[in-house]
C-alpha cells in the first residue's frame, strides 16, 4: 500500500471552496456528531459546505470482498453526486482512500476512468484538507487534557495522514499529546478482518489498548470510526477510564455526546474546550 498519486494540494485553492461532505456509513449510522463536527471545522475554515443527498457507501466492503461489478455501481453513483464540487472531504481516511481507488475500477481512457481520476484529485481526509489545502489555524483556546493518537492504517498509508491531526491538536494551548508505543500499528479491526481472524484481531486490539493505557493519556483520539469503535469496545470491556473520541469532535469543541462506547449521561472526564468559532 502506498500514498495515492492523486493526493496533490492545489497551489491556489478557492478562498471559499464548495465542499461536499462525504459522511461515510459508520458516521451516519453510529456517530453523527462526527459529521456535525466536520461541518463546523470546514465552515470555520471558510468553506461552503453541502451534504449531497443520496450519497452512499464508498464501496470498500464490496471491493474488499471481490464484488467488482457492485463496486462499480456504487462508484458511478458517487461520481455523479460529487461531480460539481471543488472538493470532497470526509472524516475517514479509510473511506476517502477508497475514493482514490476508483480509477482502478474502470478501463483507462473511459469516461468513468476520467471522472474517477477527477474525483480522486479532489477527495481529502478532513484533517489533511484543513492543514494541507486550507492552511487552517485553530482559534485561540485553552484546554488542560492529555491525549494520545492512533494512526489508522488507510489514512496513514494511503493518504499520508499522520502529522496533520497532531498539527491541529498542537495549536490547542494546554493540550498535551502523549504518544503511545506503536501508534502507527493496526488496531486489528480491518473491516472483515476482525470477523475472519478474530483471535489475531483480539490480540492486536489488546496490544493497542495496553499501549494507549500506558501512555498516561485521558483521551484516545483517532480519525477513523471503525478503529475507534474497535478500540473503545476493548477498553470498555476492560473497564478502562480512558475515553475514546474522534479527533474532530475534540477540535470542534463538541464533547456533549458521551465518548464512544459510553452510555448517555456518562460524565466527561475532561474540561470543555472554548474554541469560540466565528463563521
Amino acid at each position: 500500500m502506498s500514498v495515492s498519486p492523486y493526493l496533490q494540494a492545489p497551489e491556489h485553492p478557492p478562498k471559499q471552496p464548495r465542499v461536499a461532505l462525504f459522511i461515510t456509513c459508520l458516521v451516519d449510522a453510529m456517530r453523527p456528531s462526527v459529521a456535525f463536527a466536520t461541518i463546523k471545522l470546514l465552515e470555520a475554515a471558510g468553506c461552503q459546505v453541502s451534504v449531497p443527498e443520496l450519497q452512499t457507501c464508498c464501496g470498500q466492503p464490496a471491493y474488499n470482498s471481490g464484488a467488482k461489478l457492485d463496486t462499480q455501481k456504487i462508484a458511478r453513483q458517487n461520481l455523479k453526486k460529487f461531480a460539481d464540487y471543488d472538493f470532497v472531504v470526509g472524516p475517514s481516511g479509510s473511506c476517502i482512500g477508497m475514493l482514490h481507488q476508483y480509477p482502478d475500477l474502470f478501463a483507462p481512457g473511459s469516461t468513468d476512468h476520467q471522472q474517477a481520476e477527477n474525483l480522486a484529485r479532489k477527495a481529502w481526509e478532513a484533517t489533511s484538507f484543513l492543514t494541507d489545502v486550507m492552511q487552517f489555524q485553530m482559534p485561540t483556546t485553552q484546554q488542560s487534557i492529555k491525549v494520545t493518537y492512533h494512526d489508522s492504517c488507510a489514512g496513514l498509508r494511503e493518504l499520508g495522514v499522520q502529522q496533520q491531526p497532531r498539527q491541529l491538536l498542537a495549536q490547542v494551548a494546554g493540550l498535551e499529546i502523549n504518544e503511545m508505543a506503536e501508534a502507527d500499528t493496526c488496531c486489528g479491526f480491518g473491516g472483515t478482518f476482525c470477523i475472519k481472524f478474530p483471535d489475531i484481531s483480539n490480540r492486536m486490539v489488546s496490544n493497542k489498548a495496553e499501549n494507549a493505557e500506558q501512555s498516561g493519556a485521558q483521551m484516545l483520539l483517532g480519525g477513523d470510526l471503525g478503529c475507534l469503535m474497535n478500540m473503545a469496545g476493548k477498553l470498555k470491556r476492560q473497564e478502562s477510564t480512558l475515553q475514546t473520541r474522534h479527533v474532530l469532535e475534540l477540535l470542534a469543541d463538541m464533547l456533549e455526546e458521551p465518548a464512544i462506547g459510553e452510555a448517555p449521561g456518562t460524565p466527561l472526564r475532561a474540561p470543555d474546550t472554548q474554541l469560540g468559532y466565528e463563521v
